[in-house]
C-alpha cells in the first residue's frame, strides 16, 4: 500500500477528529495511508508576515526540518496548517539571513525542500478524479452542497499556487464525481472571520452568517468545508438563539472528506457523521450503509 508523509496538527488531534479519521478511512478505501509524521509540532496556526518576527517561524520550520528526514513530500489536511507549513518552505528557499537565524536556533537546519500538498491535492493529482468517480459505492445524487474555501487554501494565491483564487473548482469537481450538484454562490471564498472568533465574535458571526445565507439562498443543503475553523464559525453563526441566522436558514457542516466516505460506501460512524448532518443527508433520500454489516 503506498503510503504519504502526514502532518495532522493540534486541532485535527482536538476538536477536529472527526476530519482526521474521515480522511485516514478514505485513504484506505482508495488504497493508499496517511503515514504520521514523527515527532511533530504546532505550526502556530499563522505565519506572520513581520520580517524579524523569527519567533513565530521557528515552529513551522522544526516540523519541516524534521519531515525531511523521511521524505520530500508532506500531506496536510488543516488549511491553516498547509497555508503556514507551504509557505514556510517557500520563504526557506529564499536562503535570507533571517531563515539562518531560524536555522541556528533550532539546531535543525532547513532550506526548503519538503513539497506540502493538500490531501484534495492528492485526491486530484495522484489518486485522479476519475478514479475517484469508479470507486464511488453510493452516489450522493439530490445532495445539494456548496463548496467553501474560505482563506487559507487560496491566499495569497502567489504563494499558494492552490487552485484559482477567484473562480476555484477542486472541490466542486470532486463533489460531482461523488454524484452531488455543486451550488454556486457568491460567498464560498469569502473570509468566515477567521481568528476574529477568538476575540471578537460579535465581528465574526455575522461574516460567517452572510456565507451561511449566501449558500442557503443559491439553494444549498448542505456546505462542505476543508478546514476546522472555517467550520468552528460557521457552525458558531447558526447555534439557536444566534442573531444573524434563521432557522430556517440552518445549514449543516460537514468536511468533503465525510461525503466522500460515504460515496465510497463507509459507514456513517466511521466517518464520524453527527445526527444533523445525516439528516440533511437522509433527506436528499441517499441510501447509506447504516447498519451495514
Amino acid at each position: 500500500m503506498q503510503s504519504y508523509l502526514y502532518f495532522p496538527g493540534c486541532t485535527l488531534r482536538t476538536v477536529a477528529k472527526d476530519y482526521d479519521a474521515s480522511a485516514k478511512a478514505c485513504a484506505r478505501a482508495l488504497g493508499f495511508e496517511l503515514k504520521e509524521m514523527q515527532e511533530w509540532l504546532c505550526c502556530g496556526a499563522v505565519l506572520s508576515n513581520v520580517e524579524d518576527n523569527l519567533m513565530t517561524k521557528a515552529g513551522p520550520n522544526r516540523i519541516l526540518a524534521r519531515a525531511q528526514q523521511e521524505g520530500d513530500k508532506l500531506v496536510t489536511l488543516c488549511a491553516g496548517c498547509y497555508n503556514v507549513l507551504k509557505r514556510t518552505d517557500l520563504h526557506a528557499k529564499l536562503a535570507s539571513p533571517a531563515q539562518q537565524s531560524i536555522n541556528t536556533f533550532n539546531e535543525e537546519s532547513y532550506n526548503g525542500g519538503v513539497n506540502v500538498v493538500h490531501f484534495l491535492e492528492v485526491i486530484r493529482d495522484q489518486v485522479g478524479f476519475d478514479a475517484i468517480e469508479r470507486a464511488v459505492k453510493v452516489p450522493l445524487k439530490g445532495l445539494r452542497v456548496g463548496a467553501y474555501y474560505g482563506c487559507l487554501l487560496l491566499r495569497p494565491s502567489g504563494e499558494m499556487k492552490f487552485d484559482d483564487p477567484n473562480r476555484p473548482s477542486i472541490l466542486e469537481n470532486l463533489l460531482m464525481r461523488l454524484g452531488c450538484t455543486p451550488i454556486d454562490y457568491p460567498a464560498r471564498t469569502d473570509c468566515c472571520g477567521s481568528y476574529l472568533s477568538v476575540g471578537s465574535a460579535e465581528n465574526s458571526q455575522p461574516m460567517s452568517a452572510a456565507i451561511v445565507k449566501s449558500a442557503h439562498s443559491c439553494g444549498a443543503k448542505l456546505l462542505a468545508v476543508g478546514c476546522p475553523l472555517c467550520k468552528y464559525n460557521l457552525e458558531s453563526s447558526q447555534i439557536p438563539g444566534a442573531k444573524n441566522t434563521s432557522a430556517e436558514e440552518f445549514l449543516p457542516v460537514v468536511y468533503f472528506t465525510q461525503l466522500l466516505g460515504l460515496a465510497l460506501g463507509l459507514r456513517p460512524e466511521e466517518l464520524e457523521l453527527n445526527m444533523q448532518q445525516m439528516q440533511a443527508i437522509r433527506e436528499a433520500q441517499i441510501p447509506t450503509s447504516e447498519g451495514r454489516d
